[in-house]
């Protein structure tokens, strides 16, 4: 899964990527790649029982994609292939102040940077629509069918003409599987990381009010979040940081919030082995059985499934151990098709 970070220059995309990676970022760099790891206070829990020799938490790939200035509209095709390359966009908006990094005329307006780079997506996903129905109709006339693509398009045309993503039509299987190809930008999921300055990081900065009717309005998720207060945060030892984050008013960190709020909004879960050797989160999709989370941990083991033997992450905290589970019955065995929850802790037995 790839996260592309996008947005207008100078809003702090490579600042939230730095957060995000941990990784350093070379001066002038057009894009940068990272993996940011997904806080998880089960696995903190799971790694203070075990104490393992490892310990892997979920992981989601993240781009830092070069910023689309304001005279680019139409024009941004470098950004525009970048955000095709990713399966998901947080879109970040300025709404701090900084006597370092001018706007357009004085006002921090972050619905404006908002509304600048969606119209560009917009944009993009209606010269593909137009080209493709043109192409369509040509078939249509010589009898070479694509009715159901030809519906799901004019679908599209008629959300396009409303300034609404392609993500808010909702289609049948059927129809999904007829435009599954085409790579529509607004039907890729969003979510909007807000940067505020440190006096706004428990709400009521600029136009807060317009930015969530917005996501409402979308079913795109708004998280707010202060990088620079983020950065501080990260340089102090662990006692300090939480008292810093105490006298914020904030039970976890920003970055925390957007990591855990990507992966919900992507349909992701987590699954955990445990062990002396190694505590890990595995990452699936919701709805995912048990086979195919066997196989998230290599193909052999999916191939040769035999049973699943399964507890609630909760369960195995209540009791403290996998034997007083086995003891208690809550260690259950699981077939193949056993749809996993978030949560689960997992152990295969397999052949091969």
């Amino acid at each position: 899964m790839k996260i592309g970070l996008i947005g207008t220059p100078q809003v702090g995309k490579t600042t939230v990527f730095q957060l995000l990676t941990s990784l350093a970022v070379q001066p002038g760099s057009r894009e940068n790649i990272g993996i940011a790891r997904v806080p998880d206070v089960r696995i903190d829990s799971l790694q203070e029982m075990y104490q393992p020799r490892k310990t892997t938490y979920a992981t989601i790939e993240v781009v830092d994609i070069a910023g689309l200035g304001s005279g680019q509209t139409g024009k941004g095709r470098e950004f525009l292939d970048a955000v095709r390359d990713v399966d998901a966009m947080v879109h970040v908006v300025r709404a701090f102040h900084s006597e370092q990094v001018a706007t357009e005329d004085g006002m921090v307006r972050p619905m404006r940077e908002l509304d600048h780079v969606q119209a560009e997506l917009l944009l993009a996903d209606w010269e593909l629509l137009e080209t493709r129905l043109e192409r369509l109709q040509k078939q249509r006339m010589k009898g070479a069918g694509g009715a159901e693509e030809l519906a799901v398009l004019t679908k599209f045309r008629e959300a396009l003409e409303q300034e609404m993503p392609l993500r808010s039509v909702e289609l049948s299987d059927s129809e999904e599987q007829a435009v599954r190809g085409y790579g529509f930008l607004t039907r890729k999921p969003v979510i909007v990381l807000v940067n505020v300055d440190d006096a706004h990081v428990g709400g009521g900065y600029p136009q807060e009010e317009e930015l969530k009717l917005w996501g409402r309005q979308r079913t795109v998720p708004i998280v707010a979040a202060s990088a620079q207060v983020e950065v501080e945060i990260s340089q102090l030892e662990a006692e300090d940081a939480a008292m810093f984050m105490e006298e914020l008013g904030l039970a976890e960190s920003g970055i925390a919030r957007l990591a855990q709020a990507v992966y919900e909004h992507l349909g992701l879960i987590s699954y955990f082995t445990v062990g002396e050797d190694e505590v890990r989160a595995w990452t699936i999709r919701t709805g995912s059985s048990a086979r195919q989370a066997a196989g998230k941990i290599h193909s052999d083991i999916e191939r040769g499934f035999i049973r699943a033997e399964v507890s609630a992450y909760s369960a195995l905290m209540e009791h403290g151990s996998l034997q007083a589970l086995k003891e208690r019955g809550l260690w259950r065995l699981e077939g193949k098709d056993y749809t996993v929850s978030d949560g689960d802790v997992i152990s295969f037995r397999f052949n091969v």
